[in-house]
């Protein structure tokens, strides 16, 4: 019985190391479309972010909690901006505020990911 509670706590230690050491892959653009695509209609329309789309914002928000992840995020959202040509300035600039989150990924065509 012992042994067998020995080898549970091992596998449990061994799990939450795992799942704790940080990832060094950046976020990726696929991450970044699949938070985002909700928004278009409010990107392209403009009015009020669904509830889906602030739900999307709220995940960039989580994925972008380096650097690393901040600039590969604002090179995806600049390449998505060019991407979708209807896609509006004001309303991409407010969304992160419409939505209640606070981003530190500008969402901007004109924003320098290298800084």
């Amino acid at each position: 019985m012992i042994k067998g509670l020995a080898i549970t706590v091992v596998a449990v230690l061994a799990v939450v190391q795992l799942l704790a050491r940080p990832s060094d892959a950046a976020v990726s653009c696929g991450q970044v479309d699949t938070a985002l695509t909700p928004c278009l209609t409010y990107l392209t329309k403009g009015g009020t972010p669904s509830t889906q789309c602030c739900s999307g914002v709220r995940s960039l928000k989580s994925m972008t909690g380096t650097k690393t992840d901040r600039q590969a995020a604002c090179n995806c959202l600049k390449q998505a901006a060019a991407r979708y040509q209807g896609i509006k300035d004001a309303a991409a600039a407010a969304l992160s505020q419409k939505c209640g989150v606070q981003l530190s990924v500008p969402i901007s065509r004109k924003t320098d990911c290298s800084k």
